[in-house]
């Protein structure tokens, strides 16, 4: 059994943590927030019907607007309460419970060989940091050759942006793009936020 992640220390200590980050998220949605950038992005470094991972999906904004650009989507995340959100406000995608320092979907049925893989909202920093290399291992052997991950999140959380690309080359990934945000600004090397295109090494 792996160490348990940050967000599951904090949803054990608040247990009404999940339920209202599924609400700010619902209640941004019903004010007309534009919730789709990180999802834009990915679906820009696909073709029309590709298989998409979404690695700690919470209540499934990224994968819902993926499904509904007509890919195939499975979203995996730690929290069923985030599942079960995604379940009843998206439907179409595979939701499903799991740890991703223990991911392993074809044990589930599903196959690996994804097109790409995206883990937006910060998921990076909500892992112990003693699982991160393991993660990004298991992300690894879940894409396809030629698949790519974007992986984004941001500074001053515990998990430097260098850290992170060198956690990343010794899980076996090399940086294709660096970004300082999912609209596709250049990553200068320090920056307030991190969105890394991978592939594998």
């Amino acid at each position: 059994m792996t160490e348990p992640s940050t967000w599951t220390r904090i949803t054990r200590e608040d247990p009404g943590h999940s339920a209202a980050y599924v609400q700010r998220f619902r209640d941004m949605a019903a004010a007309g927030k534009d919730l789709g950038g990180e999802a834009r992005l990915i679906d820009a470094l696909v073709p029309r019907g590709a298989r998409i991972l979404d690695a700690g999906c919470g209540p499934g904004r990224v994968g819902a607007f993926l499904h509904e650009a007509g890919h195939e989507v499975v979203g995996v995340d730690v929290d069923p309460v985030l599942i079960e959100a995604a379940e009843a406000d998206h439907p179409g995608p595979t939701w499903l419970v799991g740890d991703l320092a223990e991911l392993d979907l074809p044990a589930r049925g599903i196959p690996a060989g994804f097109d790409a893989i995206v883990c937006a909202g910060n998921v990076m920093t909500f892992l112990a940091p003693s699982t991160r290399r393991e993660v990004l291992r298991r992300l690894l052997a879940h894409v396809a050759p030629a698949g790519r991950a974007a992986i984004g999140f941001g500074g001053g959380r515990g998990y430097d942006h260098a850290e992170f690309l060198v956690d990343a080359e010794a899980a076996g990934w090399a940086p294709d793009v660096l970004l300082s945000t999912w609209d596709l600004r250049p990553f200068p090397g320090e920056s307030g936020f991190l969105v890394a295109v991978l592939r594998p090494a």
